[in-house]
């Protein structure tokens, strides 16, 4: 701008800084407090903002004190009866048993079934939902319950709060879920904790493509398939969890002592 021309006007707002035909007729107070006008407002993204800051409060405030917990995932259309609902259950109970609480995403099926086993041990049931077009709500097993609007906001309290992902057989959110902490563990942004696949039989393919294409055309590490293990028996899904526990706990001392 030359020294000849007239200087537009600037308004800040908060760290914003606006010029000229992009500063507003009215300020946000008289916006705030003016009942008149449209409703538009709570639908805009500056207001989402604060519904993504209320849910990350409350979910935090919730579980803050939940202790270790291991989280649970796995298809919402295993049926009760079936051998995947069973599983999960036993693996829900196993986990309650060992001292941990079990996280599921609140449905039914596989989550509904974790939720079960380790309420019926007495042990600490969580379900973090999620508000999708066909509302299911949280199943009757969950006892400490929270519903999220945002999907990443969920995410993040699953893993904030988990010491360990157990992953039974799934579609796709089960996957994201998998290769969410995956790739979490894999770059160093969470610490390192056991990931379980149930079901050999079901995941093997999975391992397979893993290691006999993307290892080997070097799109992941050498280490990179060691950050997941599989397992069938209930039992030893418990005890992988614990034993990586324990170890990981000896290293800490251990390093606590030199």
């Amino acid at each position: 701008m030359s020294l000849s021309e007239p200087r537009r006007g600037l308004r800040r707002q908060g760290p914003a800084t606006l010029r000229g035909k992009h500063i507003p007729k009215t300020t946000t107070d008289q916006r705030l407090l003016d009942w008149r006008g449209p409703t538009d407002w709570v639908h805009t993204d500056p207001w989402r903002v604060l519904r993504i800051q209320a849910e990350f409060v409350e979910g935090f405030g919730l579980l803050a004190e939940l202790g270790q917990a291991v989280s649970v995932f796995g298809s919402a259309r295993s049926l009760a009866g079936g051998a995947e609902y069973a599983c999960a259950e036993q693996i829900g109970a196993g986990l309650a048993r060992a001292g941990y609480a079990v996280i599921t995403g609140g449905g039914p099926g596989v989550m509904e079934a974790a939720n079960k086993g380790a309420a019926s041990v007495g042990g600490v049931s969580v379900g973090l939902g999620i508000e999708l077009p066909l509302e299911q709500g949280l199943n009757e097993y969950v006892e400490i319950g929270l519903e999220f609007r945002y999907f990443f906001v969920r995410k993040t309290v699953f893993v904030k709060y988990s010491q360990a992902f157990v992953v039974l057989p799934g579609g796709f959110g089960t996957l994201d879920e998998l290769f969410e902490a995956v790739t979490l563990v894999q770059t160093g942004k969470i610490t390192r904790f056991p990931i379980v696949l149930v079901g050999t039989q079901y995941w093997k393919g999975l391992l397979a493509w893993i290691n006999d294409t993307m290892l080997a055309e070097g799109k992941i590490s050498e280490a990179d398939p060691g950050l997941i293990t599989m397992a069938d028996d209930p039992a030893d899904v418990v005890r992988i969890i614990r034993e990586a526990h324990s170890l990981s706990a000896s290293r800490l001392t251990e390093a606590d002592m030199t």
